[in-house]
């Protein structure tokens, strides 16, 4: 498998991080996210729409999109329960996760690590929106252990993703305890990998 992949990306460390947890071996070809070029060269015919993640397979076909991605690589593992309603759940938090987590944390973190979090007139209120999805992730880890069920699934990576570098956004997670105590429990795993790996 061959992982076409930007280094500082939340979307892309989540595919990294089921690869990990499975075991299953793949090459990277590295794209800048943070100051995107060649794109067109490199995913014209992979991804329409020119964003990483995108997992090549052995056979060729392309695969875009994290949590699509996610979802294939967990078919027919324990990452990915096998009940239907627990199987929606994790779509529920994954689905979440790409509308009221990623556009405001991730957002935020990147303009923070490119250096224009003033460049933006938006930038307060999608830092609001962040803790308004953290408060929701607080309340929901405060009755359970992960997000699914009793276990770890790809909507707990899903979530893990972006929240675990919330901070380098500006984010105070000293506000939210138990989603410190989760963050904890998916670090310590020993299929774990940090982003920067």
């Amino acid at each position: 498998m061959l992982l076409y992949d930007g280094p500082s990306s939340g979307n892309c460390y989540k595919v990294r991080l089921l690869l990990h947890e499975l075991d299953i071996p793949f090459e990277r070809v590295e794209v800048d996210v943070m100051r995107p070029r060649n794109r067109m060269e490199l995913l014209a015919d992979k991804n329409p729409a020119l964003r990483v993640p995108v997992l090549q397979l052995d056979d060729g076909r392309c695969l875009a999109e994290s949590d699509a991605i996610l979802w294939y690589l967990a078919d027919g593992t324990p990452f990915l329960p096998e009940d239907a309603f627990e199987r929606a759940q994790v779509l529920q938090w994954m689905f979440f996760e790409q509308y009221n987590h990623e556009p405001y944390i991730a957002v935020v973190r990147h303009r923070a690590l490119v250096g224009d979090l003033d460049a933006h007139a938006d930038t307060e209120q999608r830092r609001q929106r962040g803790y308004v999805a953290l408060d929701a992730m607080e309340r929901h880890l405060e009755r359970n252990e992960f997000f699914v069920g009793d276990g770890y699934s790809i909507a707990d990576i899903a979530l893990y993703a972006y929240t675990h570098v919330a901070e380098e956004g500006g984010f105070d997670l000293s506000r939210y305890p138990a989603t410190g105590r989760w963050l904890a429990r998916v670090s310590s795993r020993p299929g774990h990998i940090a982003i920067t790996a």
